[in-house]
């Protein structure tokens, strides 16, 4: 895969809480790994022959949004101009159950109008992620 012909965004609504958007972005990251496990170099060893683990081998911005911005960036993807992007949510349905089993009974009895985003994560052609993303401003502590 050509790092420069694809990229990996966070975008993550910068009103929530500093934990709340650490807890998003770890979220996004675990899935989105998951999903595209050759993003992860391998591991290395240090100069005292420690090792650690890879790490992803893509840059990941992590960009500011707000719950509108989210909302509409995630009916966006639905558009065939952005199939075979990969994304991954993160909204308020998932982050207040503790029971996977429980969230995905939730999930089928919450309707799309429903969720409240907190963070979406995109992975692909970087040409369709910069349409979706490339006029947000970085998310800033």
């Amino acid at each position: 895969m050509n790092t420069t012909e694809q990229k990996c965004v966070m975008v993550i609504d910068s009103a929530l809480p500093l934990g709340l958007i650490a807890n998003t972005a770890a979220m996004l990251g675990i899935s989105i790994g998951k999903l595209h496990p050759e993003m992860i170099g391998s591991d290395v060893t240090d100069a005292t022959g420690y090792l650690h683990a890879g790490i992803s081998t893509y840059p990941i911005s992590m960009l500011k949004g707000d719950e509108s911005l989210l909302k509409e960036l995630r009916l966006r993807l639905f558009e065939p101009e952005f199939s075979g992007l990969t994304a991954v949510d993160f909204s308020d349905v998932a982050q207040k159950i503790n029971v996977y089993a429980d969230f995905a009974q939730k999930t089928a009895e919450t309707q799309e109008r429903d969720h409240h985003y907190y963070g979406i994560a995109l992975f692909g052609d970087k040409k369709k992620v910069n349409r979706l993303t490339g006029m947000l401003p970085l998310l800033r502590a």
